[in-house]
């Protein structure tokens, strides 16, 4: 097996840290990972320049569909512009119609927009109802990988459809497996893909410390923290398999 490209995804200065600690190769740049991820704050991002590693800043301005209004889209136009400002290597993406296919036109405006950015697709394409539609669209109009779980929950839970989508992409672009990835699932699924690299939370859980913040509403009773250890694990546990 070939080396594996490590995308760590992480929400905070703290998981940015961790991550480049840790050994990722990439790193995925969010806010709010408890609904999916959104676009992190213009502070968040300047605080990733210098990158040591190439930063890709997550463009969804909120929670729920990736079904965008005009208003949206202007606001998805200003954060790709941020991402640029503060020196990011890419922007990650995707836009919905109502029948869960990718909306092709507003892709096309989003990509042009974000031109000499790299472009990653999110799972956005996990909801579409025609694979090889939407890998056709996401080539011809330049993502450089597709982050997904093959439709499934998570990626553990569907190898043979992650299987069927590389062959689908062709080389055309990279399908990047994530959702439910961590060094004890890694054996179960690299040996069965044709893939160049995996996407990772590489967290651990924490109960939050302050019982009257929870209570308050201002955070949940538990987190999930971006873990060195575990990314350094994962980063090990793909060379060994690399190695195989």
């Amino acid at each position: 097996m070939k080396d594996i490209l490590l995308e760590v995804c992480v929400d905070d200065a703290e998981g940015l840290k961790a991550a480049v600690e840790g050994g990722a190769d990439r790193i995925e740049l969010c806010s709010a990972l408890a609904v999916g991820g959104l676009t992190p704050s213009a502070g968040l991002m300047a605080c990733a320049k210098p990158p040591p590693v190439p930063v890709y800043a997550m463009i969804r301005p909120r929670p729920g569909d990736f079904t965008f209004s005009p208003a949206e889209l202007d606001i998805m136009r200003g954060d790709i512009d941020a991402a640029r400002r503060a020196g990011l290597a890419g922007v990650v993406l995707g836009a919905s119609r109502p029948d869960g296919r990718l909306d092709e036109r507003m892709l096309v405006k989003l990509t042009g927009h974000a031109a000499g950015l790299g472009l990653t697709l999110h799972r956005a394409f996990d909801l579409v109802p025609d694979f090889a539609e939407a890998i056709g669209i996401a080539a011809e109009l330049g993502f450089e990988r597709i982050l997904t779980s093959g439709g499934a929950k998570s990626a553990p839970e569907a190898v043979d459809t992650l299987a069927l989508l590389v062959e689908l992409a062709a080389g055309r672009l990279s399908i990047m497996p994530g959702a439910g990835i961590n060094p004890d699932t890694l054996d179960a699924i690299l040996p069965q893909l044709e893939v160049n690299e995996v996407h990772s939370s590489c967290s651990v859980s924490e109960l939050a410390n302050e019982r009257r913040v929870v209570d308050m509403g201002f955070g949940p009773p538990e987190r999930r923290r971006t873990d060195a250890a575990m990314v350094r694990a994962m980063r090990e546990r793909l060379s060994v398999l690399a190695r195989l």
